[in-house]
């Protein structure tokens, strides 16, 4: 199949090949009719409307459109079937064929890879452990696989006959985390005209090994204060050098040579808010995620780069001679290993990811497909809806610390993100002050912050008092004036008058997750505890009302609407169920529903029929008819909804990783024509 795609080239046909390869690792797993809904907001994702159409036809929802912050063109190969996450890959020529070999988490096998049909050729077994480091190089004439594991020790493979090459080397007292033989021309490093390895261990040190006298070369390079993440090699001035990233935040430059240090460490940013920070200056893009976990260096047009990926999920490229990077980051895939090769006569990257996914990546690609629609840059945690000007809008909050308006209707975002923030977004809402249309968000920078959505401007400072991240907003009416309810990680919930920017009476404790509701004309708080139960709050006169709604396991998760004209709270708990009870009297309604529940996103009332929307990691969104108990209709995604929001005439909104997707359920909600 890789091999058919590749040879995609028209607009047209590479469009297609495009929309396949996007969620390609998932597919395999799935029935027709849920490849069919993947594809067609993959499909969306570049904005080809007519080829998501096609597959959403006589589909219960379709796509409206779709954010593409995660697509690459650069993709031209996937490869999937290991049975653990790729931890390790390196590359090498075996026969004539360009081969990839990869090391797993669990298995302790090597995997090698034919990247022309993206077959597995060879299984190599022998490591006890998994195998967290290998490279390429040739010892007299035949290609061979330098591996290191867990077990501390460093193991020659004969990539021709599968088989280990005389005994494991010993020294290091801790994994082997990365090996690197090979200059960035493919040539080996030679030290003394013999072919060498240069290995790094979570023991601090980095060992360099005599490959043809299989013993170690000189002392260890000391130096690194904390675990040696990675190593790679290149020519410095001429002669052969390692360079080497640890836990200590440090990048070093080793001579191989002499064993000595090359001048002094470089250093990063070591707190988050710091590295985002740095990130955000224009003209500076750098990782953003904590740090870079995998290394390879290679030559494009001539000049030396080097391909790093990040917790920050994604993979980048960057000019060793400016130190700029090239391009927009090739991967929004948390990328666990990074070799470079060439394929076709072009130089390709190829990544191992956590999924147990191999990609191979155009470094030179150039050619555009689709037209896709980009906005966050990491993880959106909160979303929410309401109207501006008249018209649907959808705001969203990121781990990459900014919030941003996208226009339901046309499909594209409103004016530049607010910023303010300093971390991770994790809750927004949406109400009213003065006639003016606002957001309310809170953060992991512990602050509430209020946003005028016509201005894009931030209405006063930042609300301050909570002690850790504000995980929970929502807002609500208390005589007559806008309040914001906002949670945070301590337990902790506080009540603010938006219009006048301050507190209302003094912060409860225990609680967490809430949900704005109307009890007989009141304004109400549903709230969670770690005691299992859920409580109704009258939110003027500041104390509990009714009884309290016990479960009989932590619950997760509530929400609030109306069924039948009454309001009830909608609530997810550990003990696997979705519960619906009625406010008023605190009995449930009906059986809970069980089918597959996962997370508790929102409850609504669409068309006038009330809806909970619940999910789970594999990308199963269920909509659920809270009248009749029945699950309409299940939307399947090609990665793990964070958040959903249901407008009355059918939108949904909803986040994936870095992704905005816009849907319609009027197939389901108005009957089909």
């Amino acid at each position: 199949m890789n091999a058919i795609l590749r040879e995609a080239a028209t607009e047209r046909t590479r469009l297609a090949a495009a929309v396949y390869r996007t969620s390609f690792p998932v597919h395999r797993s799935l029935a027709p009719f849920e490849r069919q809904q993947i594809l067609a907001l993959d499909a969306a994702r570049f904005r080809a409307k007519e080829l998501s159409a096609a597959f959403a036809r006589r589909a219960d929802w379709a796509p409206l459109w779709v954010t593409g912050s995660q697509l690459s063109v650069a993709n031209t190969t996937v490869i999937t079937g290991r049975p653990n996450s790729v931890v390790s890959v390196a590359t090498t020529v075996v026969g004539g064929r360009p081969v990839a070999v990869t090391g797993g988490s669990l298995d302790g096998t090597l995997r090698v890879w034919d990247l022309a049909t993206a077959h597995n050729i060879t299984v190599l077994k022998g490591h006890t452990g998994p195998v967290y480091a290998v490279a390429t190089t040739k010892l007299d004439g035949s290609p061979v696989a330098v591996t290191g594991d867990r077990d501390n020790s460093v193991q020659v493979w004969d990539l021709a006959t599968g088989n280990q090459i005389g005994n494991p080397l010993t020294g290091h007292t801790d994994s082997v985390t990365g090996v690197a033989t090979t200059l960035p021309d493919g040539r080996p490093v030679l030290l003394n005209g013999h072919p060498v390895a240069v290995t790094s261990s979570y023991d601090n040190t980095v060992r360099v090994w005599d490959l043809a006298a299989s013993h170690q070369f000189g002392d260890p390079l000391t130096g690194h204060t904390d675990s040696v993440a990675g190593v790679a090699t290149t020519l410095l001035d001429g002669r052969p050098v390692a360079v080497t990233h640890s836990a200590d935040w440090t990048v070093r430059v080793w001579d191989l040579a002499t064993g000595h240090q090359i001048g002094g460490p470089i250093g990063r940013p070591r707190s988050a808010t710091r590295r985002r920070l740095a990130a955000a200056r224009p003209g500076r893009p750098a990782h953003t995620g904590d740090s870079v976990w995998a290394l390879a260096t290679t030559l494009l047009d001539g000049r030396p780069v080097a391909v790093t990926g990040s917790f920050d999920n994604t993979v980048r490229v960057w000019d060793l001679a400016t130190g700029h990077q090239i391009g927009d980051p090739l991967s929004r895939t948390q990328a666990e290993a990074v070799a470079t090769a060439e394929l076709d006569g072009r130089p390709v990257a190829i990544t191992g990811d956590h999924d147990g996914t191999v990609r191979v990546w155009e470094l030179s690609a150039s050619h555009q497909v689709g037209n896709p629609l980009t906005g966050h840059t990491d993880t959106v945690w909160a979303l929410a809806t309401t109207k501006l000007d008249g018209r649907p809008v959808a705001v969203t909050g990121s781990a990459d610390a900014t919030v941003r308006l996208w226009d339901l209707g046309a499909g594209h975002q409103i004016g530049d993100p607010l910023t303010g923030h300093t971390d991770t977004v994790y809750s927004v809402a949406t109400t009213v002050i003065d006639g003016r249309p606002v957001a309310v968000t809170g953060s992991r920078d512990w602050t509430v912050r209020v946003w005028d959505l016509g201005t894009g401007h931030q209405i006063g400072d930042p609300l301050t008092g909570h002690t850790n991240t504000v995980y929970s907003v929502a807002t609500t009416v208390i005589d007559g004036r806008p309040a914001a309810i906002t949670c945070s990680a301590a337990d902790t919930l506080r009540v603010w008058d938006l219009a006048a920017g301050h507190q209302i009476g003094s912060p409860q404790t225990g609680l967490s997750a809430v949900a704005p509701a109307e009890l007989d004309g009141r304004p109400v708080v549903i709230t969670r505890s770690a005691d299992w139960t859920v409580r109704v709050w009258d939110l003027a006169a500041g104390h509990q009302i009714g009884t309290t709604l016990s479960h009989t396991d932590n619950v997760y998760e509530v929400a609030a609407t109306v069924v039948d004209g009454r309001p009830v709270a909608v609530t997810r708990s550990a003990d696997g169920t979705v519960r619906v009870r009625d406010l008023a009297t605190g009995h449930q309604i009906g059986d809970p529903l069980t089918r597959h529940t996962h997370d508790l996103y929102t409850a609504t009332v669409v068309d006038g029929r009330p809806v909970a929307v619940t999910g789970k990691a594999d990308g199963t969104v269920l909509v659920w008819d809270l009248a009749t108990r029945t699950c309409p209709t299940a939307l399947r995604l090609p990665q793990r909804p964070f958040c959903v929001e249901i407008m009355q005439d059918g939108t949904v909104v909803l986040t994936m990783d870095c992704e905005v997707i816009a849907l319609t359920l009027a197939p389901l909600v108005k009957g089909r024509p």
